[in-house]
């Protein structure tokens, strides 16, 4: 089913929360108007809908000749293949996971991620988001899966989830971890996971090496309207909050394929060669952090 038809089918039947800081309020209101080519075609591919970027090499051979009548398809799927990996890759990192465990995905977007790791480990899998839209979306998905009684979105801030005190195995961020304040964020993830559970987040962070944050992460903030964050700021953020590091891993060379083939599409946004240039010039990184609850 295709996003236009999942949205077709919408209801209004979730319980939608006020926002607890006018902030919240705004970062709602922009995701449940979102609604972008990048995402919702790539979705459509093969009904993963994402809302984070991609790593890996290009598979040009998959690309095909540019003069192809079927090359732009071919390219957003390639597109779609490198985020899909990214999730992947993410899911990797989550450690030893067991059909009875429960993960949770802060800031679950329409839900991919999710739908990817019920599939790798049979668990149940929590996602929250601010998006009343996105937390339907998701949902529905889920229920067009025949995955529902696994894989649930809620609408709820991600600082303070409904979810009892270590019963999360793991839990994750993914490109969701800017808009909120990383102690708040860590200080609710090391609450919800188990002793020993396991916390990832992938995300966009300006190199303290640069000095300040560049014109081109200042770009990238109000685009999105957010906040990125440091490498220094999670690390210590993490530390501060019982969460140990045991993986930081560089992926800016990784993503920056990613973005120079999303670059030649027709699927642009404009805010390509801020990413593009500030990869390039290290004034941003894009970085896999995993770390542990002791």
């Amino acid at each position: 089913m295709t996003h236009t038809e999942l949205t077709a089918t919408a209801t209004t039947s979730l319980h939608i929360p006020r926002p607890s800081t006018p902030y919240q309020g705004d970062i709602a209101r922009y995701w449940d108007g979102e609604a972008r080519p990048v995402n919702l075609r790539l979705g459509d591919v093969d009904g993963l809908y994402h809302h984070h970027y991609g790593i890996g090499d290009v598979d040009r051979a998959a690309l095909g000749d540019s003069a192809d009548s079927e090359s732009e398809k071919k390219l957003i799927a390639e597109l779609h293949r490198l985020e899909s990996a990214q999730a992947e890759f993410l899911l990797g990192h989550l450690g030893d996971i067991g059909s009875d465990d429960t993960l949770v995905d802060a800031g679950c977007g329409r839900g991919g991620s999710m739908v990817m790791a019920h599939q790798r480990f049979g668990c149940k899998v929590e996602g929250v988001t601010l998006s009343a839209k996105q937390a339907d979306f998701a949902n529905r998905r889920a229920r067009e899966l025949r995955v529902q009684d696994h894989v649930r979105a809620r609408v709820c801030n991600m600082l303070a989830t409904p979810f009892e005190t270590g019963s999360a195995a793991a839990s994750w961020n993914n490109e969701s971890s800017m808009y909120v304040d990383l102690d708040d964020l860590f200080a609710e993830h090391s609450r919800i996971l188990e002793v020993g559970g396991r916390y990832v987040t992938i995300t966009g962070c300006w190199n303290p090496r640069y000095g300040q944050p560049s014109k081109w992460v200042s770009q990238i903030n109000a685009h999105f309207e957010c906040n990125i964050h440091s490498r220094r700021e999670y690390l210590r953020a993490m530390a501060d909050n019982r969460l140990v590091p045991q993986a930081v891993i560089d992926l800016t060379p990784d993503t920056l394929p990613y973005w120079e083939l999303r670059a030649t599409s027709s699927l642009v946004t404009g805010i390509e060669d801020a990413f593009i240039n500030s990869y390039r010039d290290g004034s941003f990184q894009y970085l896999l952090i995993a770390a542990d609850r002791i």
